[in-house]
């Protein structure tokens, strides 16, 4: 759940070996959302040593878990897996859309699993960004902005342990919505508010935000 690079404001849309007996057979490889997300966090450069750290550890991750049925990008990969979420910053920057998850009774950033039809995590944070707001037109920046590790105590993938801890490996974008963005709740969530930059409603936000916004150069009204 649920965001700088030494690289500029780039915004885009995102749409987005053989076997010895019959009992022992070939792994495939992972997925190519697997690939890409590996693509992404080799090239990504984290703005302090803390991101380095979590980029790194991601990094260690997925190449731990390169087959097929041991894919790190998706939920049944347990304990840990990649999660992808966006900062949607309305069109001047001075307001952030939260929603206030349904199950964490909290406000956070869109976001959510990577699944299986998404091409990249920039594309799987576009799907849930989208999905979430009911917002049509948003523009999001496919480089990563922010990288966050915490254990979800309500994730419980199918294939999961019920008594081990979750991690998801958040992976996060920024977006920007249209000057007449219409929103709508999901059914995900208990509310969908935007929220000025400065009067956020969980202060553990602040810092993603802040660097949402150092992303967008601040983004004075248009």
């Amino acid at each position: 759940m649920a965001a700088q690079t030494s690289s500029g404001p780039t915004a885009s849309s995102v749409v987005s070996s053989g076997t010895a007996s019959s009992d022992v057979h070939e792994s495939q490889p992972a997925s190519g959302l697997h690939a890409e997300a590996l693509a992404t966090l080799r090239s990504w450069t984290a703005p302090t040593a803390e991101q380095e750290r979590l980029r790194a550890r991601y990094v260690v991750h997925l190449e731990a878990h390169d087959r097929a049925d041991d894919d790190g990008v998706y939920r049944d990969c347990v304990p840990d897996h990649l999660t992808a979420s966006t900062v949607v910053l309305s069109h001047d920057g001075a307001q952030v859309l939260l929603t206030l998850h349904a199950k964490a009774r909290r406000w956070f950033q869109l976001g959510g699993h990577l699944e299986a039809g998404d091409v990249t995590p920039a594309a799987a944070a576009a799907r849930e960004a989208r999905e979430e707001s009911g917002i049509a037109g948003l523009v999001l920046d496919a480089v990563p902005v922010h990288l966050d590790e915490h254990v979800v105590p309500f994730c419980r993938p199918g294939t999961g342990d019920p008594a081990r801890p979750v991690h998801h490996l958040d992976v996060r974008f920024v977006a920007v919505a249209p000057a007449d963005a219409e929103t709508a709740v999901s059914d995900e969530s208990l509310d969908l508010r935007w929220w000025p930059v400065d009067a956020l409603p969980d202060p553990e936000l602040a810092e993603l935000v802040l660097r949402a916004r150092a992303r967008l150069g601040g983004r004075a009204s248009d």
